[in-house]
C-alpha cells in the first residue's frame, strides 16, 4: 500500500511539473497563418516546393512535396532561448531521398528540415543557422557544416533508415548547439523555417510537419 501511495505522489508531482513547463508554439498550420508565412525559393531551383495543410487526430499539419524543387516557409518569432531552449518537432517522411550523398553540394537535399536562424550581421549571408534534418542516409546525431556555407550546421535528428513513413517526435537543445557549433551565447533568435528540397538531386520527396514548438524542458 505504501509503495502505491508513493507512486501516486510521484505521478502527481510529475504531472504538476509538466503543467508548469513553459512552451512557445512556432507554427499553427492554419489557413490564416499559412497566408502570412514567408516563402523563399532557393536560387537556381527549377520549381517551388508544394505545401498543403491537413489535419489528423493530433491536430494540424503541413504536407510538403518537392519534385526537383526547393522553397521554404519561414516565420519571424521572438523567443528567449534562456527560458525555452528546447526545440520540439513531430514529423514524418513518406518518400525519402535514399542513395544520395547529403554532405556534398550535388546531394545536399533533405526530405524535411527545420531551420533556426540567428541574425549576426546586416545581410542574410552573415546569419548563423542550425539546420535540423530528417536524413535519408546519415545516422542520428551526425552533423557537419553545409557544403555551401560553414555558417549553417546540418544536424540529423531523424533518419528514414530507422523510421520511414512513421511519425517521429524529437527534441533538441538549440541554445547548447549554437554554443557548441557556432561558439555563440544565443539568448534570442529571429526566425524558424521549414523546407523540403530536392533541387540538387533532382528527385522527389514527400514529408509532413506537425507540432513544432520550443519548451523549457
Amino acid at each position: 500500500m505504501l509503495k502505491k501511495k508513493l507512486l501516486l505522489i510521484i505521478l502527481i508531482i510529475t504531472f504538476q511539473q509538466s503543467l508548469l513547463a513553459e512552451t512557445v508554439k512556432v507554427f499553427d498550420f492554419t489557413e490564416s497563418e499559412f497566408e502570412t508565412l514567408k516563402v523563399k525559393k532557393v536560387r537556381g531551383a527549377k520549381n517551388k516546393t508544394k505545401y498543403k495543410l491537413g489535419k489528423n487526430e493530433n491536430g494540424n499539419f503541413i504536407r510538403s512535396e518537392a519534385e526537383y524543387a526547393a522553397s521554404g516557409l519561414g516565420k519571424e518569432i521572438e523567443l528567449n532561448l534562456s527560458k525555452t531552449p528546447f526545440l520540439n518537432i513531430t514529423w514524418k517522411v513518406e518518400k525519402d531521398l535514399s542513395g544520395i550523398n547529403e554532405n556534398t553540394k550535388k546531394g545536399h537535399d533533405y526530405a524535411a528540415r527545420v531551420f533556426v536562424i540567428k541574425k549576426t550581421g546586416v545581410t542574410p549571408l552573415s546569419n548563423r543557422a542550425m539546420n535540423y534534418v530528417y536524413s535519408s542516409n546519415n545516422e542520428i546525431n551526425s552533423n557537419q557544416p553545409s557544403p555551401y556555407t560553414k555558417k549553417s550546421i546540418d544536424y540529423v535528428l531523424s533518419t528514414t533508415k530507422e523510421n520511414l513513413n512513421e511519425w517521429v517526435t524529437v527534441k533538441v537543445n538549440v541554445k547548447e548547439h549554437f554554443k557548441k557549433f557556432h561558439d555563440l551565447d544565443v539568448n534570442d533568435i529571429e526566425g524558424v523555417a521549414i523546407m523540403t528540397d530536392t533541387d540538387n538531386s533532382e528527385k522527389t520527396a514527400i514529408a509532413y510537419y506537425q507540432n513544432i514548438y520550443f519548451s523549457s524542458e
